[in-house]
C-alpha cells in the first residue's frame, strides 16, 4: 500500500520529505535558541545537509514533470548520504572520542583573536565539542537521530527514485 502511494503521489511524499526536514531543523534551533546547546561544527554541516533536502525536495514537489523528480529524488538522496555520512561520523567521534577534541572555537575566542572579517564565517561554523553528549532521547544522542532521520529521509527519497524511474510514462 505505501508502494502505492509513491506510485500514486510523488510530489506528496516529496513535500513531506520536504516538511520533516523543514521539523528538524526548527527542533535544532529549538534545542540550540531554548535548551542552550550549542552546536559544533559537524551539526553546522547537518543542518546545511538537511537546508539543502528540504529546498531540493519542495522544488522538486512543485514540479510534476517526471524528469525533474527522478534527478530532484537522486540530489536529495545523495544530499541525505553526505548528511549520513557527516551524522555517522559524529556518532563514531562520541562513541570513541580522540584524547585531543578540536571541532572548534568559541564565539568570545573568534572574535577576541580574528578580525571580524575572518570571525564572521568560523561563527558560522559552530563552536561546541563534536564529541561532547549534550541531549539524549531514548539512549540517543542528537548525532545517533540525526544519522536515522537522514538514512530514512534516504529511503523515502530512494523510493521515490525508484518508483518514478520504474513508471511508465502516462
Amino acid at each position: 500500500m505505501l508502494l502505492k502511494y509513491f506510485d500514486e503521489a510523488p510530489r506528496r511524499v516529496l513535500a513531506a520529505v520536504s516538511l520533516v526536514c523543514v521539523a528538524m531543523l526548527a527542533f535544532g534551533l529549538y534545542l540550540q535558541h531554548v535548551v542552550g546547546l550549542e552546536p559544533c561544527p559537524m551539526c553546522i554541516v547537518q543542518r546545511y545537509a538537511l537546508i539543502l533536502v528540504a529546498v531540493v525536495a519542495g522544488l522538486t514537489a512543485a514540479s510534476g514533470r517526471r524528469g525533474l523528480q527522478i534527478g530532484g529524488s537522486a540530489l536529495g538522496l545523495l544530499l541525505a548520504g553526505g548528511g549520513a555520512f557527516v551524522a555517522a561520523r559524529q556518532s563514531w567521534l562520541q562513541w570513541y572520542p580522540p584524547e585531543i577534541a578540536s571541532c572548534g572555537r568559541d564565539f568570545y575566542g573568534m572574535i577576541e583573536t580574528f578580525p571580524l572579517k575572518r570571525a564572521i564565517p568560523m561563527i558560522f561554523k559552530g563552536s561546541g565539542d563534536c564529541t561532547a553528549i549534550d541531549w539524549t532521547f531514548l539512549g540517543g544522542s542528537i548525532a545517533n537521530w540525526s544519522f536515522v532521520c537522514f538514512v530514512a529521509l534516504g529511503l523515502v527519497l530512494l523510493g521515490v527514485l525508484v518508483r518514478t524511474a520504474l513508471r511508465r510514462p502516462a
